[in-house]
């Protein structure tokens, strides 16, 4: 489906998709799980953790900030990358409301 579509659908799922799309690749999940750990950092320490090139985790930063789930203060020359929890929280609302919503749960 291309995004011409997407006007179709509600706001909150159109955000739920873009978000599911950038939960979609394992170094996202990586870097989510390493800044939980560490509270804040910045790329070159994410680049250290993981096996990729600064370039791709770069890449990598900059979906997962379009998408809301961290932010980024710019500190010198560097920027230190967090997780936005207001957002995160949202999200985590957001699924719970998704996967408990089915109120028949009898089989197909």
């Amino acid at each position: 489906m291309g995004k011409t579509k997407t006007f179709a659908f509600t706001e909150n799922q159109n955000r739920l998709a873009a978000t599911a799309k950038a939960l979609g690749h394992p170094a996202r999940i990586a870097i989510l799980q390493y800044l939980a750990q560490k509270q804040s950092c910045f790329c070159g320490d994410i680049v250290d953790e993981l096996p990729l090139s600064q370039s791709t985790v770069s890449q990598h930063l900059k979906e997962l900030k379009a998408a809301g789930l961290i932010k980024g203060d710019v500190e010198g020359a560097s920027v230190c990358y967090c997780i936005d929890y207001k957002n995160w929280n949202a999200l985590t609302d957001q699924l719970n409301r998704f996967i408990t919503q089915p109120e028949n749960k009898h089989c197909c």
